[in-house]
């Protein structure tokens, strides 16, 4: 994920399969022209992708239209774009709390050896595959139960992201094509799969054989999906032996408007938004801004700035790494909640 076609969807697929709750069920009409007429135009298009013929005449026939995912996907979260942010100490102590870190030590032991192997290989931590692996699917508790050949055709039918999700179900043929069974093939309603909650299109680019099984199994291997967790940060730039970032010590005296960025992000511009322009670590210390924990940041490294509730709340001095921890999910709560369960599950 740089691939980005990738990021647009990984917010989306990341969000909370549970949303499902209260959604209307699926509403078959197989037999509406325009979804069928739509399911033929993707018969074409996959064909010409290098579909083979017999995986497009098993799954087209069996599609239908899903109400269900389309109520979910028109539900997500999110207010205006000025719209306040929530506090992050709430959501921190719900996706950092003792039972995940707990879960996340166990893991990080019994997997010791793998996470090594694929340490050296990527340079990408071995505590932050298990913080995303823990923070996807609670270490593959759940992983998500709608079909995903039907929810993508739904999505891409609906028609607001068509081309993204023409993408993604065609891709999930091509699984089918590999040998993966289409029951097999099932995650959240948006189309994140597996393990690491993977875009189909995400897997065709970075599944990896992790247990040297000869098969990229991120639905049921644990060392496939955390050497395929690595092989998308190192794909994403992960600058080996960087800390993601550090808790810091702001004076109440620092002059905020000083630094405030002067860039807009040409994507998810609230998220870096809210980040200060980039300083060493020798010029934020210069201005008092010290961190509080020793994790190897040398004082030639850049840093930015992330207050996320505010001054004289717990403030962070953020590396390029943490920008990769973006690229999975581009969301400041998810990435620094992220990397505070790496840290929690090593020490």
């Amino acid at each position: 994920m740089r691939d980005f076609r990738l990021r647009a969807a990984i917010v989306l697929a990341c969000l909370p399969v549970a949303l499902g709750a209260s959604a209307a069920p699926d509403v078959t009409v197989q037999g509406s022209d325009p979804f069928q007429s739509f399911i033929e135009q993707l018969r074409s298009q996959a064909l010409a992708q290098g579909v083979t013929p017999g995986t497009v005449n098993a799954v087209l026939p069996t599609l239908y239209f899903s109400q269900r995912v389309v109520d979910l996907d028109r539900a997500q979260p999110g207010g205006p774009p000025n719209s306040p942010i929530p506090k992050f100490a709430p959501y921190a102590a719900q996706h950092v709390d003792t039972a995940r870190i707990n879960r996340g030590r166990a893991k990080y032991q019994s997997l010791l050896p793998l996470l090594q192997r694929v340490e050296t290989e990527t340079g990408v931590p071995e505590a932050i595959m298990i913080a995303i692996w823990g923070h996807e699917t609670n270490y593959g508790a759940y992983t998500g139960d709608f079909d995903l050949a039907n929810s993508l055709a739904t999505l891409a039918y609906e028609g607001r992201r068509r081309s993204l999700f023409t993408t993604e179900f065609i891709a999930t043929l091509k699984l089918i094509d590999a040998g993966f069974p289409r029951e097999k093939l099932k995650g959240s309603w948006a189309g994140a799969t597996g393990y690491p909650q993977f875009l189909p299109s995400t897997y065709l680019r970075y599944g990896r054989d992790g247990d040297g099984d000869g098969r990229a199994d991120i639905w049921s291997s644990e060392a496939d999906a955390l050497a395929s967790i690595a092989k998308y940060f190192e794909a994403s730039g992960w600058r080996r032996g960087q800390p993601w970032g550090v808790k810091a010590y702001v004076p109440d005296s620092l002059d905020r408007s000083q630094f405030e960025t002067r860039l807009t992000a040409s994507r998810c511009p609230r998220v870096f938004g809210r980040h200060s322009q980039w300083k060493t670590l020798a010029e934020w210390k210069a201005q008092g801004v010290i961190p509080t924990e020793s994790k190897g940041i040398r004082d030639s490294d850049l840093a930015t700035l992330l207050e996320p509730d505010g001054p004289g709340a717990t403030a962070y001095l953020l590396t390029g790494n943490y920008r990769v921890i973006l690229e999975y999910n581009c969301s400041n709560f998810y990435a620094l909640s992220v990397g505070l369960l790496a840290d929690e599950v090593e020490r």
